[in-house]
C-alpha cells in the first residue's frame, strides 16, 4: 500500500466518518503507543494532509497499520476489503 492508496481510502469516508477517523488518531488505545497526533494538528486537515501527517508520524507501514485499526473501529471494514482487492488486481495483471 502506498500513500496514494491511503488517500483513496480516506476519500471513501464521509465527512462524519473522516472526523471520527481523525479523532481515533488521537487515542492511545487505538494507536497502541505514545505517538498519537495532536488534536491541534488534525483539526483543519484535509484528507491528503492527514495522510502526510500519518506518514510523517508513523512511516508508511505504520500509517497503513493505524489506518486498518481505525477503519475497524469506525465500522468500515468494507474499505479494507476493497483495498485488498485493488492491491490483488494490481499485482495480478491477468
Amino acid at each position: 500500500m502506498m500513500s496514494e492508496d491511503l488517500l483513496n481510502t480516506l476519500e471513501d469516508l464521509g465527512d462524519e466518518e473522516f472526523n471520527k477517523f481523525k479523532w481515533f488518531l488521537q487515542q492511545t488505545d487505538v494507536i497502541q503507543g505514545p505517538m498519537t497526533i495532536k488534536k491541534s494538528r488534525l483539526e483543519t486537515t484535509s484528507r491528503w494532509d492527514t495522510v502526510d501527517l500519518m506518514v510523517q508520524t508513523y512511516r508508511l507501514s505504520g500509517a497503513v497499520e493505524v489506518t486498518r485499526r481505525v477503519l475497524k473501529r469506525i465500522g468500515r471494514n468494507d474499505l479494507l476489503c476493497a483495498e485488498n482487492k485493488r492491491r490483488t488486481a494490481a499485482q495480478d495483471p491477468d
